[in-house]
């Protein structure tokens, strides 16, 4: 049993709350943001501090980090408090559901899995990812760091998702598919080509690439 710190006051972070305290070995102690987005001094009845200076209240040698935000600018937000994590010395939990059908073993640190994912053999799955509830993870399929999978989405079976992609709800993608860097299926999409470029977007059925880069919007 780890003692956890979470990054957040918004809903996910009360999501990450409620999966940790039941349906995980660990203890939640606090939670943590950067000082300008801290109105009260509790979250969920558990103290809430300034992220600038966690490290002096809870020292990493004796407390694990979670920050499982959202896709929020195509997951960099959510990158960059992961790696400003690492830099403060923490090391990383990982929540993975006891709801979920996993038949891998190489899942990084932070990741966020909820129920009824199956998560199929031969998968590697990176750091920093979500996988949103009830997905199908194909075979020999790889998904890099900083990738939000949403809901419902079929990933077929020998698949490389690059780092920083998000997939919108009930997206399917065909075998064997290399998506660039910073990919956006959009919800619903068929992706029938077998490789993206990187930062492009993805909608309709079949799936066709937008005008506009990832870079340029907001989700």
């Amino acid at each position: 049993m780890a003692k956890v710190i979470i990054f957040g006051n918004t809903r996910t972070a009360e999501l990450a709350l409620y999966y940790l305290q039941n349906d995980s070995e660990h203890e939640v102690v606090a939670f943590t943001v950067e000082q300008d987005y801290i109105q009260e001094p509790t979250f969920h009845g558990l103290p809430l501090v300034p992220f600038e200076t966690l490290e002096q209240i809870y020292s990493p040698s004796e407390f694990k980090f979670f920050a499982p935000l959202t896709e929020k600018n195509m997951n960099r937000v959510r990158a960059r408090v992961y790696e400003q994590g690492l830099e403060k010395g923490y090391s990383y939990i990982s929540y993975i559901s006891s709801h979920a059908t996993v038949l891998t073993d190489k899942i990084g640190d932070n990741c966020f899995i909820l129920e009824d994912n199956t998560i199929q053999p031969y998968v590697t799955i990176g750091n920093d990812v979500v996988l949103w509830s009830g997905n199908h993870i194909g075979h020999h399929g790889t998904i890099g760091d900083h990738v939000f999978f949403t809901s419902h989405v079929v990933l077929s079976g020998g698949c490389q998702v690059g780092d920083y992609c998000f997939i919108g709800v009930n997206a399917t993608i065909r075998d064997q598919s290399v998506l660039g860097e910073g990919t956006l299926i959009a919800m619903g999409a068929n992706l029938t080509r077998q490789k993206t470029d990187p930062w492009s977007i993805w909608k309709g059925n079949p799936a066709e690439k937008a005008a506009i880069s990832s870079k340029d919007i907001k989700i």
